[in-house]
């Protein structure tokens, strides 16, 4: 049983250069979160995968069997850890996320993941809301440039809006080097 446990949302091919739906600095947050996963391994911590599928009419990636909805390399599932398929933003909706975190003993949810502004903020929220105390690794998400009222929003703006509104209430927002430095000290 582990209190603490890491949860790794849809970092998934589509979603780097050349992909279906390309971020901005997925490279990045895809090493920042494998700081992270290289971090839980080493204390033998729970790790969980969420990995979307799109399976509504008109989805443009994230299509089941393509190589765009794979797990992306750099955050690669071992043999021991929990892929968990979604159709949903929130991780929790519809999957089995919540009854596995509770057979770990896991209260405290450390989350890296994409995109910040929509599958990251529901999890995120929806932990809050079921009681699970969160850390999200700010430089290990990632998101790309949005639209409303006839304006582009620039992905900077949407990230920082989003851990913004994320940051106290909802969660500890913090670089990754806190939460690996943090993890080491126990």
């Amino acid at each position: 049983m582990a209190e603490t446990a890491l949860l790794i949302i849809d970092i998934q091919n589509d979603y780097f250069p050349s992909g279906a739906m390309a971020l901005e600095g997925p490279e990045a947050a895809g090493r920042n979160a494998a700081k992270l996963l290289a971090a839980f391994r080493a204390k033998h911590l729970p790790v969980f995968h969420m990995r979307h599928l799109s399976v509504r009419p008109g989805a443009t990636f994230f299509i089941p069997d393509t190589p765009g909805a794979e797990i992306h390399p750099s955050v690669a599932p071992a043999a021991n850890e929990r892929v968990i398929e979604k159709n949903y933003p929130n991780s929790f909706r519809e999957t089995a996320l919540e009854t596995r975190l509770e057979a770990a003993g896991t209260r405290h949810l450390v989350i890296a993941g994409m995109m910040t502004q929509m599958c990251v903020d529901a999890t995120v929220r929806q932990a809050f809301d079921l009681g699970y105390r969160v850390t999200l690794g700010a430089d290990a998400c990632a998101t790309r440039d949005q639209s409303f009222g006839g304006q582009t929003i620039p992905a900077a703006q949407v990230q920082g809006a989003f851990l913004a509104a994320l940051s106290g209430l909802y969660a500890k927002v913090v670089p990754v080097e806190e939460i690996v430095q943090s993890l080491q000290d126990k």
